[in-house]
This record gives structure tokens, sequence and C-alpha cells, in this order.
């Protein structure tokens, strides 16, 4: 394929992002916006944090996203006494060959759904760390590579509640993006309540994406060209990240990377082949907030959220937008 994105292209993306979208709109009521930031993560090749209070759909969206596509799936349900070997597999002895043999474990799908990761210990959450950046597996010295695409969609409680342990800042970073579900509106909530009660794992949805189509979706959202002063505006603003002082410490360079391949998949999205600035402003906070701390002691998770998103919606109305 040519760097060159023809609008062909665009109108085939949009048609089966379209398809993805509507889809997931049968079990995800009136969330919209959370949705639109599930596929531009899935469009991105990066790995998904739906971060909420239990009960408002955490789970039920990542089954929704997965089903929707012809890949393979599975689901690991995090808890306090999970093995890194229960995440990654195991070598275990064969007696008929006289020699070890890799037994893969359920993160070699292609999507992987980590329910409730910050219930592990942080070893088990490491398991996770090779994989997530650079999907393989590496067990008593042995590489394993697991299938394309392959994204992790993880969820979690606020790190307050009970039984639950803080993700590193190392694990963290590997999530392109955190989104958050929130209570739908009341008309919403209401046509939920008239619904039949079932588990996430009995939803019926089909598959109106392959393999392959996903796969050519994230080539043609990496080929989605940004503008010389985009790419200045990005650099803006995560430089103004390292000097605000209301964070601990500013977004790395892979940050930066990963604000520009969300702004490149947003654009897709929207049906355009180039970036403008509000696809930046719009992935700010999805991409950016995980990656940012307080400099000061709050008194609770999700306040500390709350305030670095402010700081960082503040930080950014202050930046010249490019014309």
């Amino acid at each position: 394929m040519s760097d060159y994105v023809s609008a062909p292209d665009v109108a085939v993306a949009r048609e089966a992002l379209a398809r993805l979208k509507a889809n997931m709109r049968v079990t995800i009521k009136g969330k919209d916006d959370v949705i639109d930031q599930t596929l531009v993560c899935l469009l991105a090749g990066g790995h998904l944090l739906i971060e909420d209070l239990p009960g408002v759909g955490k789970t039920t969206l990542a089954y929704s996203l997965a089903r929707s596509m012809d890949c393979s799936f599975s689901r690991v349900q995090f808890t306090s006494d999970l093995l890194p070997s229960d995440v990654t597999g195991i070598s275990i002895y064969d007696e008929n060959v006289k020699e070890f043999v890799f037994k893969p474990g359920p993160v070699f799908a292609n999507i992987v759904l980590a329910d409730e990761i910050n219930r592990a210990t942080p070893k088990t959450q490491s398991a996770l760390l090779e994989v997530m950046d650079r999907a393989k597996v590496t067990v008593d010295g042995a590489a394993h590579t697991v299938g394309a695409p392959f994204m992790v969609v993880a969820t979690q409680n606020p790190i307050d509640y009970e039984g639950t342990f803080p993700l590193p800042e190392s694990q963290m970073d590997r999530f392109l993006m955190r989104v958050q579900m929130g209570y739908p509106l009341p008309a919403d909530e209401l046509e939920i309540l008239r619904s039949p009660k079932i588990g996430y794992d009995a939803i019926a949805l089909n598959a109106v994406a392959t393999r392959t189509e996903v796969l050519k979706l994230q080539a043609l959202a990496g080929k989605i060209f940004v503008e010389e002063s985009v790419l200045d505006y990005i650099l803006k603003i995560v430089t103004a990240t390292r000097t605000e002082v209301e964070f601990k410490a500013g977004v790395s360079v892979r940050g930066g990377l990963a604000l520009r391949v969300a702004a490149q998949a947003r654009a897709l999205l929207r049906g355009r082949d180039f970036v403008v600035p509000e696809d930046v402003q719009e992935m700010v906070g999805p991409v950016l907030t995980h990656r940012l701390s307080l400099g000061r002691q709050t008194s609770d998770a999700l306040e500390e959220r709350r305030t670095v998103l402010a700081a960082l919606r503040r930080m950014v109305g202050a930046l010249p937008v490019p014309v």
C-alpha cells in the first residue's frame, strides 16, 4: 500500500466503523462518546483501560467490542490469587516427546478482557507489560508472539475500593487511552430497566467486521496525514505538561506519540484523511490524564482525576491553536 490515503479508502473505513458503532449501541445505551473513544483506541492499535464505579457497564462495553469483530476473544478475571503464569502460559514437561512444551495462556487472543485488573497483585499485573508493549510473551527464555490484531481491554474500579491495588506507572503508560463510563441519562437508564436482565456473556451480537478488515483499518489510521503545525501543537501540549506546577511530572515521549496516533484514528473515525486541531483537543483527556499525577495529596483518586483533567483543559485552552 502507498502512503496516500484516498477518498474511497476513507469512505470504506467510515462505513465499516459505522457498522461497528451501530452493533455496540445495541448493548451500550446512550454512550456514543464512549463507543467512539473505544473505536479510536482500536483503530490506533492501542490498549484501553475502562475505569469507573461498579455496575455501570464497563465489562459489557469490552464484551460488546470483542463480539462485534470476527476475532478470537478471551477473558481473564483478575483476583488476588491469580499468578503471572495464569495469564501468559507455562511450559509443561511432556512425557511423550520428552521435552517441555509451552501451553499458551488466555493472553493469546486478539481481544483480551482483563476484568478488574487492579484486583490482582502488582506482580501479576506486570505479566502484561511485555505483551502489551511488544505483542509477545517470553517464557523460559523463549519468545512467543501473539496474533494480530492484539488489544487488551482492561476494566478497573477506583483504587480506593477495598481489595484493589493501584496500577504502577509503567503499566498505566502501556494503555493508550483511559475512558470512564459514567451513569446513563434517565431516558437511557429507563430503557435498560425495561430490558430483561441477562449476563454480559449471554449477549447475542453478530460480528460485523472481520479480522482482515480490522487490520486494514489500523493500517489506514496510521497513514492519516498530520500537518507540521499540528505536530508542533501536540509538542506544545506535551511540553506544557512538563512545566505545569500542578503535575508531579510531565508526559513522556511515549505519551506524545500516543496523542498523535489517537488524533489520527479520530480523524479517520470522522471521515477525514487529515488531522485537525480538534482531533488533538478531543484526545487530550483520554490519552494524557492517566499518565499524569498531582504533586500534592488529594482526598481520593476520583478527585485527583478530575483535578488533572481540569488542569489539562486549562493548559490546552491557553495554547494558541494552529489555523
